[in-house]
């Protein structure tokens, strides 16, 4: 019977590698071992509580599918939790000490001085310094969020350094969402959760990065939460980075409350200007000179990623360094064509509107010709519609039937609603001529 039930349990893990990564099958996984202990029900042996809780948690339905269950479909597996032999621990395997610093790896690049300001980035970026400059006495949480390529991840790291520079025996941390999680696992299997917990709660300066990977792990998420609580209570400073405020990520409203308890501040994408002296910035770091003329043409062509703009930088450096050549407009399009976001011959279609839409608001199609009434998807929706309208020449009713299955009344009432706001509204009007530029380019 043991081996009948050992082969089932194989099975089930031979679909399991298929689905998830080396790293979570290896957390979650690879140490259950199969028990006999009666003929109705298969007995797993795990660790802890904890990967008992977390595997019925996250692969209930998978489990199903392969093991026995009992007549009211719910699985028949009894969980016994394997015996400790308490051992000692060696230093070097537990968190470091709050005094260390050998895991703050901030990066170089990452300071206040190397960070671009713009109207889209210049109240966070003084939030951010606020922060940096009295922690735990300005904006308690800061909850910084945006798109990719932003400079989240920058004005996080550059509150790092602002602090370690400037206030000395301050204890600092600088992690992942990803890494904490992991910080986790690793000290629930060596029974070394009182060391974290002491660690982590005994911090000046917790700073998080991408927290949306904290999204439906609801045992992560509430010791992330309770850390949250004694930190704060503590007075001690918080800042945590995602790319959705608060209110659209998919965790618990307590630990959103929370985290809405201080300041959410937006990153916006940079403007044109902006993004040109971003660019200007990069190139004098790579020590070479960029023309304004094609700093231009590149701004006008990548305008969602910061990043994408740091990487055609580095790319035209090395041209440039290799053949000694002067970068000119027709060269950059040419070293640069798969990352500029147009195409001279290319037809404007609904497609093509939504795709610019959905990278400038960031947000996916799906949620454009979706029914959200969340207020930055349905402006999204209405500039979609508004452009669409304005450049294609097509019937009403076929170019709402493309968002969706939209009425032609309804792209008609976007249209006139977004034509009558371009009038006073600056932003929008900046928003609809950049997304303009990139379709007629």
């Amino acid at each position: 019977m043991l081996e009948l039930k050992e082969q089932v349990w194989s099975q089930f893990l031979e679909f399991i590698k298929t689905r998830i990564s080396d790293t979570e099958y290896k957390n979650w996984f690879e140490h259950i071992l199969v028990k006999e202990q009666n003929e109705k029900e298969i007995v797993l042996e795990v660790p802890n509580i904890f990967v008992r809780e977390y595997i019925i948690d996250n692969y209930k339905k998978d489990m199903q599918i392969f093991l026995p269950l009992k007549e009211n479909g719910e699985l028949a597996i009894n969980f016994v939790i394997k015996e400790q032999k308490k051992k000692k621990f060696k230093s070097h395997i537990l968190p470091p000490d709050i005094n260390s610093q050998e895991d703050l790896k901030f990066n170089t690049q990452y300071t206040f001085e190397n960070f671009i300001e713009g109207p889209s980035n210049q109240f966070v970026k003084s939030a951010a310094l606020g922060v940096a400059q009295r922690p735990g006495k300005s904006f308690n949480p800061l909850f910084i969020h945006g798109g990719v390529g932003l400079g989240k991840t920058h004005l996080v790291h550059g509150i790092g350094h602002f602090i370690k520079s400037h206030i000395k025996n301050c204890s600092i941390k600088c992690v992942t969402t990803e890494a904490f999680i992991n910080d986790l696992v690793f000290n629930l299997k060596n029974k070394s959760m009182d060391r974290m917990k002491r660690y982590y709660r005994s911090l000046d300066v917790l700073l998080v990065d991408d927290i949306q990977f904290l999204q439906d792990r609801l045992n992560f998420e509430e010791e992330f939460c309770n850390t949250f609580e004694a930190l704060i209570n503590q007075h001690k400073q918080i800042v945590i980075a995602s790319d959705k405020p608060p209110s659209q990520l998919k965790l618990s409203q307590r630990l959103i409350a929370r985290m809405e308890w201080g300041l959410v501040a937006h990153i916006e994408v940079p403007d044109l200007e902006t993004r040109v002296a971003i660019l200007k910035h990069k190139a004098h770091t790579k020590n070479f000179s960029l023309s304004d003329d094609v700093a231009f043409f590149i701004a006008e062509r990548i305008f969602s990623n910061v990043r994408q703009l740091e990487g055609a930088i580095n790319r035209i450096a090395a041209y440039s360094k290799l053949i000694n050549a002067e970068i000119t407009k027709d060269l950059a399009e040419n070293l640069l064509h798969e990352m500029l976001s147009f195409s001279p011959s290319k037809k404007v279609t609904v497609e093509n509107i939504l795709k610019n839409v959905a990278s400038l608001f960031e947000i996916k199609v799906s949620e454009i010709k979706g029914e959200s009434r969340l207020k930055h998807i349905a402006q999204a929706r209405q500039v979609a519609m508004f452009l669409a309208k304005e450049l294609i020449q097509e019937s009403l009713q076929k170019i709402a039937l493309a968002f969706g299955g939209k009425t032609h009344s309804t792209l008609l009432h976007a249209w006139k609603k977004i034509a009558n706001e371009l009038e006073n509204n600056h932003i929008l009007s900046r928003q609809v001529d950049m997304i303009k530029k990139n379709l007629d380019s």
